[in-house]
């Protein structure tokens, strides 16, 4: 464990209210990534595109002041750099997709990304189900 981790495991109880709320924005952050998964779109595209995202990402920036100090702090910096850095992917694979020769990178870079997605949803979860905050 490394001193950050110390430190937000040391760090003050969050209420009961935010941490089941950090719940809801890793469900909606989930329900949109999921929807990749039953439709033609890539689970990244879905992610950053669908509304439940978008509204978790929102709440994310919205009740950050009120995690500070707490391990839930970690988790939603965790959420909103998660939905940033797929972002950045996505335009680089749409930029990549330009050019007649980027397009299976650009197709790689989308899955690679989709399934990175999904790895920091369920390792976040599983880290809050265990009151654990997030690393660096």
């Amino acid at each position: 464990m490394n001193d950050l981790e110390q430190n937000l495991t040391a760090a003050p109880r969050p209420t009961e209210g935010l941490v089941a709320l950090t719940y809801v924005i890793y469900g909606l952050h989930a329900f949109s990534a999921f929807n990749g998964l039953l439709s033609p779109a890539f689970i990244v595209t879905a992610f950053l595109t669908g509304w439940p995202s978008i509204i978790a990402v929102v709440i994310n920036y919205l009740k950050r002041g009120d995690v500070r100090g707490t391990y839930l702090e970690s988790h939603f910096r965790w959420q909103i750099r998660t939905f940033w850095f797929a972002a950045a992917l996505v335009l680089l694979a749409l930029l990549l997709a330009l050019t007649l020769i980027g397009i299976p990178l650009a197709i790689a870079i989308a899955w690679l990304a989709g399934l990175w997605v999904l790895y920091r949803i369920v390792r976040g979860w599983l880290r809050l189900m265990n009151r654990q905050p997030m690393p660096l």
